[in-house]
């Protein structure tokens, strides 16, 4: 059933390529495409110029053109740079040709041509362009000048590394008054304390060339540069100074607490200034094992309203960890209503407002039950949990209407997503997925609504492109299609492997679909590879343990194998850490070594610790995980679940010594 859907699926895609030409022609373009992505990687433009004209009518001809322009961008004529993209007219290579060359033009400030190539730019979500362009806005007096500054200081703090776009409008935009000194500080301290030493020092260089080089001179040894300071403290080297306490937090909170607490810098830095560090110290003391039961101290030497949104995140955490709801009140009280109207804050604002009682039980109640209203229904952690604290246990959403056959002849008839799918089935999955999400999410501007999106996803489903399945149903607005947001491909291996070691299988959905998307090849950055995406010495160690004495480290790829060896350490990490969900699945994305150091300290209900995990990637994992295997839960049994229940109490063991020391 599953092999007659995946072939009907492609049928379109077929009938296309066969339109083109012989099978035996397309497999040569084929072919011809790999070996074009090869020397693009290797910078091989000769022999990119030289390949193009073999694929000519060719589906993913778009991103051939691409390679061989991109290739040549920096010595070909605008006329040429024009024809290529026209040639690929509405592909996503045809946006990303345009937003390489905008770049470029920008930074050659041939300003006339970016001018042109702006306004058919569709994607339109490149904080340089967007930089580039207010500072033009500005100039061009289409623009004020004081609302261009407003947006390029908003694009500038958040960029992550040094650039040139955002940079560019800052120094102009500083330069002419429009923005104050104060945004270029704002911005180094975000980098510094994000360990991101060369944006820093780029941010304060564009107020003074020299403190660059005190920057870098922070950044490698902070506590030397701030004794240094005792006798030479000089007009505006208080801004330094603080660069140098944000910087000494991240390597010694209690060093830097010590440090600002000296009389020096009272008199000295002012009280934004101060608020701000104690912000910084709090945070990094609310992350530091043996240090959590002190920030809530560091927090309360500062001013809420001086504090950085993430400060503020984490004295609320640090709140619920010492149960005290009313730092955890205060905090999310000070946040901006951005921040504050996020799932996560709705949630413990209301959580706080029962447990304060104000201003009595009665209204509190109403109050909080209002809060919980506003999120509940959705399929995330805290929506989940405030459905359950309206008394709603979490149940599978009534299926929507089914795709019509139209519906789904006209996904099936998109260019773009045909590119899309053909890439994926020549292994070129990167390049598929951003041609794929550039159809359904930008191409049409507000992207696809719910029913396209529906029949994206369903053709993605019967294709087995199981994350873009996911990833596209999870975009519909006023609809849920649980089937697609929560497939369960590989069903009969995962119920009879878990029903052998005694694992719960929607544990192991939900942990398969936040690693992997279900992409049996799915190999990441660090090494881990498939389905559940297993270590190579993580997986040679569980072989072992399980008695695969003839187990050989390429066999992780096979799907099998990786259900096999992923389900068994996961049972194994489980059975080590109590039969605790989220503590297991800490331990399964950081370690178990960290899972048990983070479980050291009160007892604590599991979402107010899942909270406090101090890795923000494990934090959003853990979550994410507990949360799918609630809605498969759901879908699995036909029954109501709760997500608390599967949340427990975390606290320290009370039998440490049956650890298994060497979990890896």
């Amino acid at each position: 059933m599953t092999l007659m859907r995946v072939k009907l699926g492609l049928l379109p895609i077929m009938a296309a390529l066969l339109m083109q030409g012989p099978v035996r022609a397309q497999g040569s373009a084929d072919n011809t495409l790999l070996e074009m992505r090869d020397a693009f990687r290797r910078t091989q433009t000769t022999v990119l110029t030289s390949l193009l004209p073999r694929m000519r009518g060719h589906v993913l001809e778009p991103m051939a053109i691409y390679w061989e322009a991109r290739a040549r961008m920096d010595t070909a004529t605008p006329s040429e740079l024009r024809a290529a993209m026209a040639r690929m007219a509405g592909s996503y290579w045809e946006d990303r040709l345009r937003n390489d060359w905008l770049l470029q033009l920008a930074r050659q400030r041939d300003w006339a041509g970016f001018e042109i190539e702006l306004p058919q730019y569709r994607m339109n979500d490149d904080r340089q362009v967007q930089c580039y362009a207010l500072l033009l806005d500005a100039s061009a007096r289409r623009k004020p000048s004081d609302e261009a500054a407003r947006q390029v200081a908003s694009l500038w703090l958040a960029q992550r590394d040094a650039d040139d776009g955002c940079t560019t409008a800052a120094k102009a935009f500083l330069d002419s008054g429009h923005l104050k000194p104060e945004v270029a500080w704002q911005r180094a301290r975000l980098a510094m304390e994000s360990n991101r030493p060369a944006a820093a020092a780029q941010a304060v260089q564009q107020l003074n060339p020299e403190w660059a080089t005190m920057a870098d001179t922070i950044a490698s040894n902070p506590a030397r540069y701030l004794d240094e300071k005792i006798t030479a403290f000089r007009h505006r080297t208080k801004e330094l100074v603080t660069l140098g306490i944000i910087r000494l937090a991240s390597l010694d909170p209690a060093a830097a607490a010590r440090e600002l607490d000296h009389t020096r810098w009272k008199a000295q830095l002012t009280e934004e200034e101060r608020s701000w560090l104690w912000g910084v110290i709090g945070k990094r003391m609310a992350q530091t094992a043996g240090l959590q039961d002190q920030a809530l101290a560091a927090f309360a030497n500062g001013q809420d309203r001086h504090m950085h949104a993430d400060h503020l995140a984490w004295k609320a955490r640090a709140g619920l960890r010492a149960g005290a709801w009313g730092h955890v009140r205060d905090a999310i009280s000070a946040m901006g209503d951005a921040q504050r109207q996020e799932p996560v804050w709705v949630y413990w604002r209301a959580r706080a407002t029962q447990a304060l009682k104000e201003p009595d039980v009665l209204t509190a109640q109403i109050v909080a039950s209002g809060l919980y209203r506003s999120i509940a229904g959705g399929t995330g952690f805290y929506e989940q949990l405030a459905q359950e604290e309206l008394g709603r246990p979490v149940s599978a959403p009534p299926a929507p209407a089914p795709v019509s056959p139209q519906e789904l002849a006209t996904a099936q008839a998109q260019p773009g997503l045909q590119r899309a799918l053909a890439a994926i089935r020549l292994g070129l999955r990167a390049e598929g997925v951003r041609e794929w999400n550039y159809t359904t999410n930008l191409h049409t501007r507000g992207g696809m609504n719910d029913r396209e999106l529906l029949a994206a996803a369903t053709l993605a489903c019967q294709n087995e492109i199981w994350d873009r399945c996911i990833n596209t149903s999870d975009r519909t607005r006023e609809v849920q299609d649980a089937s697609q947001r929560y497939p369960m491909p590989f069903r009969a291996q995962v119920l009879k492997r878990t029903g052998e070691i005694g694992l719960d299988p929607a544990y192991v959905y939900g942990l398969i679909r936040q690693e992997s998307r279900f992409i049996t090849d799915a190999r990441s950055g660090v090494g881990a590879s498939g389905l559940m995406q297993v270590m190579p010495a993580t997986a040679r160690w569980t072989a072992r343990k399980i008695g695969l004495t003839d187990y050989q480290t390429h066999q992780i790829g096979d799907r099998d194998t990786n259900i096999l060896i992923g389900t068994a350490y996961l049972k194994l990490a489980l059975d080590d850490l109590d039969g605790s969900m989220p503590l297991a699945a800490a331990a399964y994305n950081a370690g178990p070594a960290r899972a048990r150091a983070w479980r050291m300290g009160p007892v604590l209900p599991g979402e107010v610790w899942a909270e406090n995990i101090p890795f923000e990637e494990t934090r959003d994992y853990v979550k994410k995980v507990l949360a799918n295997t609630t809605q498969y839960a759901a879908l699995i049994t036909g029954q109501p679940q709760s997500l608390r229940a599967r949340l427990g109490v975390v606290g320290p063991s009370t039998h440490p010594e049956s650890y298994t020391r060497d979990l890896p």
